[in-house]
Order: structure tokens, then sequence, then C-alpha cells
């Protein structure tokens, strides 16, 4: 698979387009909306990105109202809403991802830097220990694991497109220690962790966060941090609990979170030492 625009990240990147072009015309949410004798709620939900397939006939009716003339400055932005109402390969698993956008920025993403305490993170699991963790968390119905299983591992076929993302993954340490002995998946896992981190055409970092390290500033709970390659696509931080995914996107935030993945990072085990480490719990095992 490819790495081809998201339609998840053109939506937004759609959004900032009509808040900058509304921003810049001096505008509030009410003249606009009452000028065009629309709902307040629906430039709201444009601007604030929460709508599912954008209405090229409203875009055209905003730059109407804008007065943007320019043939090639209209032809981008309806191009932009075109590809914003595009589905994703990710459509195919909405009874996995619900309406969880997270696949969609990651799809995209040029650099993913991820904390994670408890589990391997998603794009480095194996199959059958995606299969155990997706058991274990109780999430789902035990007949859906491997539709759950499938998605994860369709998720990773980033890592084989033509421009793969660079990863950095802080593991804690006790995450490999909580490796499922049964069916030698502890093994198969640790196995395919090295022979990521050693793979000199990957652009792959995994460091073990030792228990050693003590308290840290990853306490507060995983996340990943999610860079793009245009720079009219903002970073934004993803947070994941039981139920549902909170995106973080204000600069403030995110820095603040950058600035945590900094220290864990410098906290955490190298990449060699990282690797050794795993070669010898797998020696071990």
């Amino acid at each position: 698979m490819s790495r081809k625009y998201s339609p998840t990240v053109r939506r937004r990147r759609l959004s900032a387009v009509l808040r900058h072009l509304r921003h810049e015309h001096g505008k509030t949410l009410e003249e606009v909306t009452a000028a065009l004798e629309w709902s307040r709620g629906r430039l709201a939900h444009m601007e604030g990105n929460k709508w599912t397939r954008p209405d090229l006939g409203n875009i055209r009716q905003l730059l109407d109202y804008f007065e943007v003339r320019d043939d090639a400055t209209r032809e981008a932005i309806l191009e932009l809403a075109r590809q914003s109402r595009t589905k994703g390969w990710w459509a195919k698993f909405k009874d996995v991802f619900g309406g969880s956008s997270f696949v969609g920025f990651e799809s995209e993403a040029s650099v993913i830097s991820t904390y994670q305490p408890i589990v391997i993170p998603g794009l480095l699991q194996t199959e059958r220990y995606a299969a155990a963790s997706a058991r274990a968390a109780l999430a789902r119905p035990a007949d859906e694991v491997d539709r759950i299983v499938e998605a994860r591992l369709a998720r990773q076929e980033i890592l084989h497109g033509e421009h793969p993302p660079t990863i950095w993954a802080v593991i804690d340490e006790s995450t490999l220690h909580r490796l499922p002995a049964a069916e030698g998946i502890a093994q198969d896992q640790l196995r395919h962790l090295i022979t990521q981190a050693e793979d000199p055409d990957n652009a792959i970092t995994i460091q073990v966060l030792p228990f050693s390290a003590g308290l840290h500033p990853g306490l507060s709970g995983p996340f990943v941090l999610l860079d793009f390659p245009d720079e009219m696509d903002a970073p934004l931080v993803y947070l994941e609990t039981r139920t549902e995914g909170l995106f973080l996107e204000e600069e403030a935030e995110v820095a603040e979170y950058r600035h945590v993945f900094d220290h864990l990072q410098v906290t955490a085990r190298s990449q060699l030492e990282s690797i050794r480490m795993m070669k010898k719990m797998l020696a071990d095992l």
C-alpha cells in the first residue's frame, strides 16, 4: 500500500483554509451565516472539522462570498474539498475503528512518535500479539478478534509503502515483561521488535524505558504525537481512552507533549542498549 493523501487530513486542512478566509476578511461566524442565510452551526461545523463529506456547493458559496476570484486558488480549494469527500482504505473497517479519525491521520503522518507504558505500539505488533491484546482488552466480543487483528495489520501497511513514516517508539520495560508466554507469543514479538529496530532500511527507533528510570514525565499515560510532511498540516497529539480518542491540536498542548517525549527519549535506553536488552530477554525465555 503506497501512502496517498488521507481524506481525514484533507478535511482538517480544508477547515483551516475556511477559517483563514473568514479571519482574513475580518468576518464573524454570525456575519457570514447571516449573509448566506445559513444556520450558525453549519459554518461552525465546517470550520471545526465536524463534517463527514464536505458539500461542494457550500464551498463555492463561501468562495463567492469571500470574493475568491483567482481561478487557480478556487480550483485548489475545491480540489481539496473533493479529496476530502473520498473514503480512505480504513472505511472498510468502520466496524472496528468506528468514528475514530486517528487512522486517517496516522496514514499520512511523516513522523509518528509514541509512548506506550502498557502495550506494544499497534504498528509494531505481531499478528498473534495483536490477537492476544485484543482478547485481553475485553473491549469487543471474542468473535470479533480476527476482524480487529485484520484491521491492525492493515494499519501496518504504511510501513512498507513508498514513503514510510519515521517511527520513534518509547516502550516501558513493563510492557516487555507483560508479553504473553503462551504459544511463543513473547518470543515472536521480541524477535519482531529486534528485527524492526536492526533493519537499516527501516526508519524505526525503539527505546525501552527501564524500571530504573523511576518516576518520569510519562506517568500521565500513553500518547501518540503525529507530524505531517506538509507545513499546512499542524502536528497533533492523540490520546486514547477505553471508549474514545481525544485529539489535542493547540500549539501549547502539542509543545507540552513534545517536551515530555523528548525527556522520555533521553531517559530511556538507547536503541542499541534496548536491542541488547530485548535479546537478553529473548534468550532467557
